[in-house]
């Protein structure tokens, strides 16, 4: 989860792209002036107007990675998935440097989150977890790891269909990038303090959804013992939101929300969180204010794919 809103790094990726095939002067590195005016209709929340920009801009540029990347995007958030793959599944075919087919497989793989396949999510995540094998680069294919995993945990809440396979999913994933991780070479040992904290944190997170309120809690405890160690002092943001999902998911709704509210508060999956547990709690003006908040996250990421299309369904 990030605090604040970045450029995803699949658009980073697409931009320095575009830029070096359309700028006269190779060295420049500046955004496309069509992506700063689209990132601005995003956040003005103006998803029609961004649409319509990004394919304006392909009736003449119909090979530009960063406009194709951003319809997709769009699309995603308009909950037209289908029609936002069309534009990914292009990247992917144009890419020549395996980086950029990469960036094209993991935005592929976010799509489906939006919808919650967690199978459709794995099969691409795969794809740019064996890209970083082949470059060697242990700490990205744990990152990419992760973000299936976390994607395949919460999966069941949005699809209904296979809720335990996506835990088993989950917990594979989650395993996967801590043991890939640990393989880089000459790891230091805060890097290393940073797995294991991730590894305990998804545990936990597993356990609460099984129902085993015991083991969940001590993986929280084991989170937490890594976290004092003082080596990953960033990661401490992390800890109420685990604190707060653990209580939620067993039951524990007072606490869930005293902890949630010490997380960060513009994450949205942090306020679907606070919105059921409102829910629980039976503050439904309280819910529809979070869930409301939530409904108009513009990432393309794992908390964006879940929180978006589950909030705007609770407030249909």
């Amino acid at each position: 989860m990030n605090p604040r809103r970045k450029l995803p790094q699949i658009l980073v990726i697409f931009l320095v792209s575009a830029t070096a095939l359309s700028a006269q002067d190779p060295g420049r590195q500046e955004q496309p002036e069509f992506v700063k005016q689209g990132q601005a209709l995003l956040r003005e929340g103006k998803l029609e107007d961004a649409l319509a920009l990004y394919r304006n801009t392909l009736q003449d540029k119909p090979n530009s990675q960063a406009a194709n990347y951003g319809a997709g995007v769009v699309l995603d958030l308009m909950g037209k998935g289908s029609e936002a793959r069309k534009y990914f599944a292009k990247i992917i075919d144009l890419s020549e440097a395996p980086q950029n087919k990469a960036a094209g497989q993991r935005a592929m793989a976010m799509s489906y989150a939006f919808e919650g396949n967690c199978k459709k999510t794995v099969e691409y995540e795969l794809q740019v977890f064996n890209y970083y094998a082949s470059v060697k680069d242990f700490y990205q294919q744990g990152e990419i790891a992760d973000e299936a995993a976390r994607v395949c945990i919460d999966a069941d809440d949005l699809d209904n269909r296979y809720p335990a396979d996506d835990l088993d999913t989950a917990y594979h994933w989650y395993q996967l990038g801590h043991d890939t991780g640990m393989k880089e070479p000459d790891i230091k040992p805060a890097r290393q303090d940073l797995w294991e904290f991730r590894w305990e944190h998804a545990q936990a997170r597993i356990a609460a959804r099984r129902g085993n309120k015991a083991e969940a809690e001590k993986h929280v405890a084991a989170a937490k013992a890594v976290l004092d160690k003082g080596t990953n002092p960033q990661q401490a943001q992390f800890f109420p939101y685990l604190a707060g999902y653990v209580a939620f998911y067993t039951r524990g709704y007072k606490t869930a929300l005293e902890q949630l509210q010490k997380a960060n508060q513009n994450d949205p999956f942090v306020q679907c969180l606070i919105a059921e547990t409102y829910e629980k709690l039976g503050d439904k003006e309280k819910a529809l204010e979070f869930y409301h908040k939530a409904s108009t996250a513009t990432a393309h990421n794992p908390p964006a794919a879940y929180a978006r299309p589950f909030a705007k369904k609770k407030l249909s």
